[in-house]
C-alpha cells in the first residue's frame, strides 16, 4: 500500500490533506493512492447540496455540519467554487460561511475549483469525497458550484441530493423546465421567512404531482391548466416503491427546519436499501465508471495524438478538412496507436 494511503486510513489529517492536493493537481501517483483507498470506501453518507447561486447552500451546509456534529458524527465537506474563464483563478469562498467549524478536529472542509469542468463539480470532486470516506468521515457534504439549470453531475456521486431554491424562483413554467429540479431527492425552500416561500412550495409540489401523474399514465389535465394554476386534485398513483421528493422549508441563517431536513435525508437513506434504491445505486455506479472511463480515454488520446490534434484543427480552420472527417482520422490514428510525431523544427 502507498504510504500516503495508509496515513489516510490511520486518520492522519495532514496525510489526508496532502492526498487531496495530489488528486486535485492530478499529480503523478495519485491514481495508485485512490486504488489503495477504494476497498475502504463506502461507509460514509454522501449528501449533495446544489441549487442556484444565492439560495443559501453554504449557510445550509454550515447548519448541517452543526446538526451532525451534535450527533457525534465526523463530517467532511467538499465545496466546489467556479473558476474564472479569464484568469483561471477561484476565490474558494464557500467555506467562509463554515468558518466556525475550522477548529473542530472532526470537521474537514476542502475547497476545490471547477478548473473548467461543467456540471457543477470539478473533476476531482468524487475522488476527494472518497478520500474523506476512507479518512473516517461519517457524513460528506458536497456543495456544488451553483450554476443554473443543468448542474447534474452531483447525482453520480451523492447518495442523497438536496436542491436548494430561494423564494420567488419563478412560476410553474420555470419550475417545470428547470432540469436541475428533476434530480432532487429532497427540495429545500431556503430563506423561507421571506415573501414568496409558500408560493415556491406550491410550484414545486405541483411539479412533483404532475411528474408522478405522467409517470403513472394518469395525467388528465393539459399543461396549460398547470401553467395557470388551475391544477385539479392530484391523482395519487399506486405506490410503486419509487421515491417522491418532499418539499421542506428552512431558514438556514437561524437553523429553522434543519432537523426536519435531516429526518427527510434519513428517510431517503432508508429508501436506498429498498429494491428500487439499490437499482438506482447500481445505475450511479455505472455512471461513475463511464465518467472515469471517458476522462481516462480522453487523457490517453491526448497523450497519444499530441500535436496531431492541433494540426487537424488548423486544417479544419483553413477549410482543407471538415471537422467530421478530422475526428474520424484522429480516432483511426488513436486506434492504430500511432506514436506522437516529432515536432516540426
Amino acid at each position: 500500500m502507498h504510504p500516503l494511503a495508509q496515513r489516510v486510513l490511520d486518520g492522519d489529517l495532514r496525510g489526508a490533506a496532502r492526498v487531496m492536493r495530489l488528486i486535485d493537481d492530478r499529480a503523478e501517483g495519485h491514481i495508485q493512492i485512490l486504488k489503495d483507498l477504494f476497498p475502504h470506501c463506502g461507509r460514509a453518507q454522501l449528501i449533495g447540496v446544489t441549487g442556484t447561486p444565492g439560495a443559501g447552500k453554504s449557510t445550509l451546509c454550515d447548519r448541517l455540519i452543526d446538526h451532525y456534529r451534535k450527533q457525534g458524527k465526523k463530517v467532511g465537506v467538499v465545496a466546489v467554487d467556479p473558476t474564472s474563464p479569464f484568469t483561471g483563478g477561484a476565490i474558494l469562498g464557500d467555506r467562509i460561511r463554515m468558518q466556525r467549524h475550522f477548529t473542530d478536529d472532526n470537521v474537514f472542509i476542502r475547497s476545490v475549483a471547477t478548473r473548467g469542468a461543467l456540471g457543477g463539480l470539478s473533476r476531482s470532486t468524487t475522488d476527494v469525497a472518497r478520500v474523506l470516506d476512507a479518512y473516517g468521515c461519517d457524513v460528506v457534504l458536497i456543495e456544488t458550484v451553483g450554476v443554473g439549470q443543468d448542474e447534474l453531475d452531483v447525482t453520480r456521486t451523492a447518495h442523497t441530493t438536496l436542491v436548494v431554491v430561494p423564494p420567488g424562483g419563478g412560476d410553474d413554467v420555470q419550475a417545470n423546465k428547470a432540469g436541475i429540479l428533476e434530480i432532487a431527492d429532497v427540495f429545500v425552500v431556503n430563506k423561507a421567512d421571506r415573501e414568496g416561500a409558500d408560493a415556491q412550495v406550491r410550484h414545486l409540489e405541483s411539479m412533483i404531482a404532475l411528474g408522478r401523474e405522467i409517470k403513472a399514465g394518469q395525467i388528465r389535465a393539459p399543461l396549460t391548466h398547470v401553467v395557470h394554476g388551475a391544477v385539479p386534485e392530484p391523482i395519487v398513483p399506486a405506490d410503486d416503491g419509487s421515491w417522491s421528493p418532499p418539499v421542506l422549508k428552512t431558514v438556514s441563517a437561524k437553523g429553522t427546519g434543519v432537523a426536519e431536513l435531516c429526518e427527510a435525508i434519513e428517510q431517503h437513506r432508508a429508501w436506498l436499501d429498498t429494491e428500487q434504491g439499490r437499482t438506482r445505486r447500481a445505475r450511479q455506479q455505472q455512471d461513475q465508471l463511464l465518467a472515469q472511463f471517458r476522462d481516462t480515454l480522453i487523457e490517453e488520446a491526448l497523450d497519444t495524438l499530441g500535436p496531431r490534434i492541433a494540426e487537424a484543427a488548423a486544417r479544419v480552420g483553413e477549410k482543407q478538412l471538415d471537422p467530421y472527417s478530422a475526428s474520424e482520422e484522429l480516432i483511426a490514428a488513436f486506434r492504430a496507436g500511432q506514436p506522437r510525431p516529432e515536432p516540426r523544427p
